[in-house]
């Protein structure tokens, strides 16, 4: 179960040795108190006024159908909800980077910073995708403090790390702790599911906070922790400040992190595939095909090609791959490092906007039939760009199904419609084709599995 919230502490362990082992050396026992001091405050006083905590409120519009059914149920009408989050300055012009789903529909939002100063916020934008969001306040001609990014590639596991948020409301709040991985994998949290992962104890109220180093850098925004009982045990999340910056710098002219295109499919090297490849361990993906006209093709990629790393980082699963290009701009010139046939080499390749071809035909069915209520369209390279999806495939592509529609029973946006009674189905056309001949069966692509419902 991933608990969405922020980052947080450890505590750091120092220790002497020796007892007579031959060549130690003798450490000296700490004569005074000074020799015992070590404390993070001048770095936290530097780095905290660009810490603030985020408060939001929502009003959420309770049904007719549900007042008063039992005692004590509130009477329909609007009921106000408020939540907690945390947020980091990023410009000295009054920039907020959070999370998305701290201020997600939220009717006000205000920001209290550490001085205890509130302001109204406005949305800027926000990318549900990468669940980050910029948020602005008005000083007017004030600069207000904030945080330089450094390059999250930079980090190691082991370097120390800070974290400030508003743990259950508690406002300003720094502990301590490490990096225990980095370039981690972890589905089920935002489309990039690449994350530093921290030891820190992590709870409600503390997402959108900074991780820090001890550089007075953000690394890092706190986004999830993974536990199985809401409470911490070790294992937290923190977006990568890469992704950050790219978010800051499309985001506030309005726009979204398009990941750009590679034009090819590829798939994971298993230990049997490395073993047939030659490989000296399972690394990287396998090229399965190179679509004509695209930039893996311009640049001669070919199948069975083994991508190994992409601008010297190490490209091992999907996930990472969908990362780095994630941070990359389109029509960027980047060196690929493959394998072909037992050889390393590199390639150049100029980054592409995933095209929309075909174009998406986008549709809702309905009629007396099991697809009534989706809407659907023409998957393209684009299409699963926005999706999130991990690699792009010709067909049909459900991308909403409308409530209570009977097609909500079986199929969900991101499915695939791959066949009507038994049939393939390549495009919208053909599905609506195939659905006015009267339906049986409905064959469903989902999360690489196949699976077909029948009707009677």
């Amino acid at each position: 179960m991933i608990w969405r919230a922020f980052f947080a502490a450890v505590v750091l362990v120092g220790g002497a040795a020796v007892a007579d082992l031959p060549g130690a050396v003798a450490q000296p026992l700490p004569s005074s108190r000074s020799d015992l001091s070590f404390s993070y405050a001048p770095l936290v006083k530097r780095v905290s006024p660009a810490v603030v905590n985020i408060y939001t409120t929502t009003t959420a519009r309770v049904p007719r159908r549900l007042q008063f059914p039992f005692p004590g149920m509130p009477p329909a009408g609007d009921r106000v909800q408020n939540s907690l989050g945390s947020g980091v300055l990023v410009r000295p012009d009054g920039l907020i980077v959070t999370n998305a789903h701290v201020v997600k529909g939220a009717d006000e939002i205000r920001v209290v910073l550490a001085d205890r100063r509130e302001f109204e916020a406005k949305l800027v934008t926000q990318d549900e995708r990468y669940d980050l969001a910029l948020l602005r306040i008005d000083g007017g001609d004030e600069r207000f403090p904030f945080l330089e990014m450094r390059d999250s590639d930079s980090i190691e596991v082991g370097d120390v790390v800070l974290a400030i948020g508003n743990p259950f409301g508690l406002n300003q709040t720094v502990t301590s702790g490490i990096v225990s991985a980095v370039a981690r994998s972890a589905g089920g949290i935002n489309d990039s599911n690449f994350f530093l992962q921290t030891d820190a104890a992590i709870n409600p109220g503390n997402s959108g906070g900074a991780l820090v180093s001890l550089d007075g850098r953000l690394i890092g925004i706190n986004t999830a922790i993974y536990s199985q009982t809401g409470g911490s045990v070790g294992i937290g999340f923190a977006t990568p400040s890469n992704i950050v910056a790219r978010m800051v710098a499309i985001g506030e002219q309005g726009g979204r992190i398009v990941r750009p295109w590679l034009g090819v499919s590829m798939q994971r090297v298993t230990p049997d595939l490395a073993s047939g490849f030659g490989l000296a361990r399972p690394a990287g993906l396998v090229v399965k095909e190179v679509f004509a006209g695209g930039p893996g093709a311009r640049a001669g990629l070919r199948r069975n090609d083994v991508i190994v790393a992409l601008r010297d980082q190490p490209i091992d699963d999907e996930a990472s791959l969908r990362f780095r290009l994630a941070t990359i701009h389109v029509d960027t010139v980047v060196p690929v490092r493959i394998i072909r046939a037992g050889k390393e080499m590199t390639v150049e390749i100029k980054l592409a906007a995933p095209p929309e071809d075909p174009p998406r035909d986008r549709s809702a069915l309905d009629g007396r039939q099991p697809l009534s209520g989706a809407t659907v369209v023409n998957m393209s390279p684009a299409v699963a760009e926005e999706m999130g999806l991990a690699e792009w495939r010709p067909g049909v592509a459900v991308v909403e199904v409308r409530p209570g529609a009977y097609a909500g029973r079986f199929v969900r946006p991101g499915d695939m419609i791959l066949g009507i009674n038994g049939q393939d189905v390549r495009n919208v056309a053909e599905l609506k084709k195939r659905i006015g001949a009267g339906v049986a069966s409905v064959t469903i692509g989902r999360d690489g599995m196949v699976s077909t419902v029948q009707f009677r």
